[in-house]
């Protein structure tokens, strides 16, 4: 993994649970990531970033505030935008039969265990959009 796999990117951070998202945080700004936008809740995502716009990568919890985000999860999918599930749901039966592909990193988890995930992520869509 190089050293700023996240350089200039501009990251969603769904995560309600304060000082786990304050920590995702700083571990994608120290891999490079030029913005990081932290959503407790789907409400909280400005409605032009609702369907994917505005990010290049992704960590989405898969409850946040109460709510799913399997619906966001999809659209990412479709949109091809990279992302991973940091979760403490990992091990729930057919949970991610939706979305299988994306990498699950089970809480609690190493910082550099996520963004390993995060980079496979982004290493794989590169891959299956054509890039380099």
């Amino acid at each position: 993994m190089s050293e700023n796999p996240l350089q200039g990117m501009r990251v969603l951070v769904m995560e309600d649970e304060f000082l786990i998202a304050m920590d995702v945080e700083q571990i994608c700004r120290d891999h490079g990531a030029r913005e990081v936008l932290l959503a407790r809740s789907l409400d909280d995502l400005p409605p032009e970033q609702s369907d994917g716009h505005g990010f290049d990568a992704a960590v989405l919890d898969v409850m946040v505030g109460g709510q799913s985000t399997m619906e966001l999860a999809q659209v990412l999918l479709e949109r091809r935008i990279p992302f991973v599930f940091a979760t403490g749901y990992a091990g729930a039966d057919g949970l991610f039969d939706a979305v299988s592909g994306v990498e699950v990193v089970e809480k609690p988890y190493a910082g550099e265990a996520l963004m390993a995930a995060v980079v496979r992520a982004i290493e794989g869509a590169r891959q299956s959009s054509g890039g380099v």
